[in-house]
């Protein structure tokens, strides 16, 4: 039987997942909002519930590198981190993935420095969104619980074997108390599957080599079969989201729509945000106004044309980032729907919000101006201020 955990955090959550997935080796280090994540488990791992091999590091970069030999020699893995620890691994992210090797990091979303800041932005995991990886993001713990054990499968799909990132908003998810519905031991273990490594170093009978020099004779048809299996892995993604449904009764495709097929206005968003707004949507369709909302969970590879066809129909958008992009025309969420609604027919009006940068609240009242402008917007038929940065002291 599942069982309900009324007092439990975010990283508590993901930590127990990670206990039932029982990888072979976790090589972590503790950086805030995370270190609550892998604390936890690592206290799993003393009290002998996992057969994990746990590494302790000195730097994050150790420990993608640690995961990275784990993953060539034929191990299941995980990790964690967030923010600066992510920036520092950011060389060993790369080829991890240009190795195709299937780790499973958790990555609690927190601002990059400087100035130094510990709480929730989307900055960290937005500089990483060209590595190579699969990201998925979290609305809350459950999700975050429920990403992590689907990780598993998706980044060890034959078609697949990549690397996935599964992300929590830093503190308001991480550290706030959630009701999460656990998958019985068994169950998950059996979703999972034993482990099935490709290609690994300790197989002594058919040698491999990694990470060797290759130049412009290969390189490119390496990269583009690396392109070729994250295209694949958008079709795993929905594969493993309808199975994870016959186990938990929890539905997960590429994004959710909420309220948005008969809407005429709508918000687009990830992660936590997207609860607050679904409460203001329910607040003005109480009023009979027609507001929608689509959260985005599969951000990379990106589900434009799924995201066309959910989008297409509206009036007006607001793309919801945040997350900067320095120099750049908007945010890295906005730039990426403005462009896929390039393909459409019919393009909504759109407009840009930057917000939550250092984990700046975002509430109802700023929801709910959100879904106002949009309403003026749709009364005069155009944009007059494309990108804003929302709840900033100008």
């Amino acid at each position: 039987m599942s069982k309900k955990i009324t007092a439990l955090t975010g990283n508590e959550a993901v930590a127990y997942a990670i206990k039932q997935i029982n990888p072979d080796v976790m090589a972590a280090y503790p950086i805030t909002p995370q270190t609550a994540l892998v604390q936890k488990f690592s206290e799993y791992v003393a009290d002998g519930l996992v057969d994990t091999e746990f590494i302790t590091v000195e730097s994050e970069h150790s420990a993608m590198s640690a995961c990275v030999g784990a993953a060539a020699a034929g191990g299941r893995v995980m990790t964690a981190t967030s923010a600066n620890g992510l920036a520092l691994m950011f060389e060993i992210v790369y080829i991890a993935a240009s190795n195709r090797l299937p780790i499973v990091m958790s990555v609690v979303n927190r601002a990059l420095s400087a100035p130094i800041n510990i709480h929730c932005d989307h900055s960290d995991t937005m500089g990483a969104r060209d590595s190579g990886w699969i990201q998925l993001y979290s609305e809350n713990a459950q999700e975050a619980y429920d990403n992590t054990i689907q990780a598993i499968r998706i980044a060890e799909h034959m078609e697949v074997r990549l690397p996935v990132m599964v992300m929590q908003d830093g503190f308001i998810t991480s550290h706030g108390i959630d009701c999460v519905e656990f998958i019985d031991d068994e169950k998950v273990t059996k979703f999972i599957g034993k482990y099935q490594p490709r290609y690994p170093l300790l197989d002594v009978n058919h040698p491999v080599t990694y990470g060797p020099l290759d130049l412009y004779d290969y390189y490119f048809e390496h990269k583009r079969q690396q392109a070729e299996a994250i295209k694949k892995s958008q079709k795993v993604v929905v594969e493993v989201g309808n199975e994870f449904k016959q186990i938990s009764g929890r539905e997960y495709g590429l994004f959710e729509e909420y309220h948005l097929s008969d809407a005429e206005r709508a918000i687009v968003a990830l992660s936590s945000t997207a609860g607050t707004a679904k409460q203001v949507v329910d607040e003005l369709r109480a009023k009979g106004e027609k507001v929608g909302l689509l959260k985005l969970r599969l951000f990379r590879p990106f589900p434009y044309q799924e995201i066309i066809q959910a989008l297409s129909h509206l009036k007006a958008i607001a793309i919801l980032d945040r997350s900067d992009s320095f120099g750049g025309f908007g945010g890295p969420l906005f730039t990426e729907i403005r462009s896929a609604l390039l393909e459409s027919e019919k393009i909504p009006q759109n407009v840009n919000y930057i917000y939550g940068l250092g984990g700046r609240d975002i509430n109802q009242v700023d929801i709910t101006s959100i879904y106002a402008d949009l309403e003026n917007i749709v009364k005069k038929g155009k944009v007059e201020e494309r990108i804003k940065y929302l709840g900033v002291r100008e």
